[in-house]
């Protein structure tokens, strides 16, 4: 299996999710179609169907173009457009001949977030990756705009209960320096966030460099029931993690480094 970022816009990320054996891929999140095939063409391999994370038009806006023909394209909603095979909570499907991509419903930024975890059937030494979209982003998490504080916890909750923790995280933006700045603040003593300075020092793009695993070391919205979280943002130990969760979100909303 090979990931390969195709940056698009300003801050997204489109992917390549490759079986390499078969010389198939899908294209994640295809906001610019020329993009994704000039990178197709560059890897000499044929797309074979589209993964939506969610509806948002940076990420589905490629969906409609008439250079996927007869692909299946797959998504949470029927609010994807030119969507042909629905996926809910726990669907699975494949890719190519060993791809396997299993369906983890998030429902917060959007009522139609998927997350995808896969993993190689040809390649037991790969350690499996997710494609979070807009729900976990590597220091971060999406804005509540379809959701509430309650379901974006349970939705990280269930990535970082669900997944092992060598799972590689593939997001949706590169919001990692925006993110560090923000956990700096709040966790200004946790080793882990100096790590993720080192790695935001030494890397432009972060993204495919973290693991589930680290996201929970250093990712403050995954670490509700941290003592040092809960006295930043003045939460007694005995409060609900939601209510961390919504103090933190309304704070990152208005941070600024």
């Amino acid at each position: 299996m090979k990931v390969f970022p195709v940056p698009v816009r300003e801050d997204n990320y489109a992917y390549l999710l490759i079986d390499e054996p078969a010389k198939k891929a899908a294209a994640v999140d295809p906001y610019d179609i020329p993009k994704i095939h000039a990178a197709a063409h560059h890897l000499n391999v044929d797309i074979v169907a589209a993964i939506t994370t969610h509806h948002h038009f940076d990420h589905s806006g490629g969906n409609k173009a008439s250079t996927f023909p007869g692909v299946p394209i797959y998504g949470g909603s029927d609010k994807i457009p030119a969507l042909t095979n629905l996926v809910k909570d726990k669907d699975e499907f494949k890719i190519g001949d060993n791809i396997r991509v299993r369906c983890l419903a998030t429902p917060c930024h959007t009522q139609d977030s998927i997350c995808y975890h896969v993993t190689d059937t040809s390649d037991p030494t790969f350690p499996g990756g997710v494609f979070t979209g807009d729900t976990l982003f590597i220091g971060g998490c999406g804005r509540f705009f379809e959701g509430t504080p309650e379901e974006m916890d349970r939705a990280l909750t269930y990535l970082a209960t669900d997944l092992p923790d060598s799972t590689i995280v593939y997001n949706g933006h590169e919001y990692t320096n925006g993110n560090l700045a923000f956990a700096k603040s709040v966790d200004p003593d946790n080793p882990a966030v100096a790590a993720l300075e080192t790695l935001c020092h030494e890397n432009k793009a972060t993204t495919g460099l973290t693991t589930i695993g680290q996201e929970k070391e250093w990712n403050v919205f995954m670490r509700l029931k941290n003592p040092s979280i809960r006295k930043a943002t003045g939460v007694p130990p005995d409060a609900p993690d939601s209510q961390v969760m919504s103090i933190l979100r309304e704070r990152k909303n208005v941070f600024r480094a």
